[in-house]
């Protein structure tokens, strides 16, 4: 009974957070600065990814970070004082959003990433915010307006000139890549826009979590092979730390922005953030490799950040 009247308040209290997803944003507020953080930390992870790779097997990475954002996640829960289980009738959904949104997208991302350019990588997984305004379209969450399809068409226009300024023709096995990276856009479009009446009845901190759990069970899994034929003594100490950063920061810190965006401001407005991923790569790679952007990519880069205003702008209706 307690944890009936628990969830009722929560879902209580979500519906109510739930009805400012659709309302026009007066300003530029917590949930934008935290996910403009966790676009930042995105941005960066690209580069630690593909250096710890180096050392690690692709498998055997997945499987560590998760297990430590899952341990973060959990503290953060008790922290909250919201530990507990989702009501039994939302345990199927619950299990094949974990499955989904870590298991099968961080797989595609993963081998994804490992068989393309970063650049082209980028530019493939920029459709994720398009595929995320047209789920929620037809399930009804959200109604997109004129301005969402301007400005994430403007964004998608600005991520190519990004990537296209450092694009190379890579043969059969980028086609792969292509191939696995547009399965890992719809898998986390299919996980937000069917996250969201979970959010909305438990919160974005336990749903994030129990995702996350879940996920985590199923990548070490599948990754046991992988970390008995890991090689250790190859694993170097700025290895590890990519570990570390990815797992904190790019996996249960953003996570918890994330859901925390779909909460507030809903899935659109939340999704379209990721465009802004491939920029910060960029400067990134300005700052810590001394890369040189060309003109193209900067034009890119202002396209870019004006599609996002541009969404965030779209009052939309709510469904």
């Amino acid at each position: 009974m307690q944890m009936d009247e628990q969830g009722a308040g929560a879902e209580t209290a979500a519906t109510e957070l739930g009805a400012a997803a659709t309302a026009p944003v007066p300003g530029w507020g917590w949930t934008e600065t935290a996910l403009s953080m966790m676009v930042l930390v995105w941005g960066v992870n690209f580069a630690v990814v593909k250096h710890a790779l180096a050392s690690f097997q692709p498998l055997a990475f997945n499987a560590l970070r998760f297990v430590i954002a899952s341990v973060l996640v959990l503290a953060v829960l008790r922290a909250q004082g919201q530990v507990s289980l989702p009501d039994r009738r939302d345990v199927p959904r619950v299990v094949a959003l974990g499955l989904l949104g870590n298991v099968i997208y961080q797989m595609c991302f993963i081998l994804g990433l490992d068989r393309s350019a970063a650049g082209h990588a980028a530019l493939i997984l920029a459709l994720t915010p398009i595929m995320t305004a047209f789920l929620s379209m037809l399930t009804g969450h959200e109604r997109p307006g004129p301005r969402t399809w301007g400005g994430a068409s403007l964004s998608i226009l600005g991520i190519g000139l990004v990537s296209g300024a450092s694009f190379r023709v890579e043969g059969s096995e980028a086609l792969v890549g292509d191939a696995i990276l547009v399965t890992a856009c719809v898998a986390w479009a299919v996980y937000t826009v069917g996250a969201r009446p979970i959010v909305r009845r438990y919160g974005s901190v336990r749903t994030t979590a129990w995702t996350l759990w879940i996920g985590a069970v199923g990548l070490v899994a599948l990754g046991i092979p992988s970390l008995l034929r890991q090689d250790w003594d190859a694993v170097g100490p700025a290895a590890w730390g990519g570990l570390a950063f990815s797992a904190t920061f790019a996996i249960g810190l953003a996570y918890l922005i994330w859901y925390r965006g779909v909460e507030r401001i809903g899935n659109t407005r939340t999704a379209i953030f990721s465009n802004l991923t491939p920029v910060v790569a960029l400067f990134a790679g300005v700052v810590l490799l001394n890369e040189a952007p060309s003109a193209l990519a900067l034009v890119g880069a202002v396209l870019t950040l004006g599609g996002v205003m541009i969404v965030r702008t779209d009052p939309g209706s709510a469904g």
